[in-house]
């Protein structure tokens, strides 16, 4: 079983977040989808897991899996544990998850304006999930939702919490979407793609917010991203995820400069670098990810990759340790490092 190096865990010695063969499905017309096939880790309290891989790969569903916000009557889990905090999640009925999201796991989505809800003023959104989770008045939970505007650097909070999302600026829709997962301090903060519609310099802002806020509030977050230059500035490990499975886990400066499954290393070889030659041609990963819904018998990657061999299409690899605490899933791993 993979699963992420890090040092900090809960009071009773155990990581806050143990995830163990999770396997989610959707049941579509023509068949089975496997989404999350398999996929175990560990997060302790107060780290950093970043995961990766490109889209279509699992990451969103996996994150959804986690919290149980999968569409009913199409998607299942049949197999797996989701251990947090010594309690098994999946064990859960809908009343408790309620009782678990928002106050103790929170979630920010990829886009925050269809995260928000139009007809509702930003300090009523805020103001519900405090009164939801908290025993605050409602008097008190206004002033509080003006408060948390402010922790997260919106100008005039006051004033913007009686607008409504449509008003405001993509920027300031994410912080309020971060006001909102953080009101109730969580101990785990799921972040799906939280800067991927926004421009660089407002991307570097609210990074650096979440990683302000993630130290005072000394939360664990699992970052969902496609973008190796967060990974690289916020994360403590990094777990990439590809067709369903996560094939390569470790501290983010093993994976970043000593790849050993050919998927991982093929993605970083894709990366824009500041020293390559003039008018170089970026490598490309040839062809597509496979039909989960009928997956490769062997290594999913294998169609791909251009180490193929025998092996590779008839055996799935499984994890295979590095040192250290990475893992990888490879037939033919990478000898060479990347500097």
């Amino acid at each position: 079983m993979m699963t992420s190096a890090a040092s900090h865990t809960t009071s009773a010695g155990q990581p806050l977040l143990a995830v163990t063969d999770l396997r989610t499905e959707f049941v579509l017309p023509q068949g089975v989808l496997r989404a999350v096939d398999g996929v175990s880790f560990t997060l302790e309290a107060g780290k950093t897991l970043g995961v990766v891989g490109e889209s279509g790969s699992g990451k969103s569903v996996l994150a959804r899996s986690l919290i149980g916000l999968l569409p009913a009557g199409v998607a299942r889990t049949p197999a797996g544990r989701i251990d947090f905090n010594g309690r098994d999640l999946r064990q859960f009925g809908e009343r408790e998850m309620r009782g678990v999201r928002g106050k103790e796991i929170a979630m920010i989505f990829q886009d925050p304006l269809t995260s928000l809800n139009p007809v509702l003023t930003i300090g009523r959104q805020l103001e519900q999930v405090l009164r939801q989770h908290t025993d605050l008045s409602a008097r008190a939970a206004r002033e509080r939702a003006v408060e948390l505007l402010a922790d997260v650097g919106i100008a005039d909070p006051r004033q913007r919490a009686s607008e409504y999302a449509h008003r405001l600026s993509g920027g300031m829709r994410q912080r309020v979407v971060i006001a909102i997962a953080l009101a109730c301090t969580p101990r785990l903060l799921i972040a799906d793609e939280p800067t991927t519609a926004l421009d660089v310099t407002v991307q570097a802002q609210i990074l650096d917010l979440l990683r302000r806020l993630q130290e005072r509030h000394a939360m664990a977050m699992l970052l969902i991203t496609h973008n190796f230059g967060v990974v690289a500035e916020m994360c403590d490990d990094v777990a990439v995820m590809y067709a369903g499975r996560m094939v390569e886990q470790g501290s983010v400066a093993d994976v970043l400069r000593r790849p050993r499954m050919r998927y991982t290393h093929a993605l970083l070889q894709s990366v824009p670098r500041a020293d390559a030659q003039p008018h170089a041609r970026l490598p490309a990963i040839p062809g597509q990810p496979p039909d989960l819904t009928a997956p490769p018998a062997g290594c999913r990657f294998a169609p791909r990759c251009v180490a193929r061999a025998g092996q590779c299409d008839s055996a799935a690899p499984h994890a295979m340790p590095a040192g250290g605490g990475h893992f990888y899933a490879c037939w033919h791993p990478v000898q060479e490092n990347l500097t």
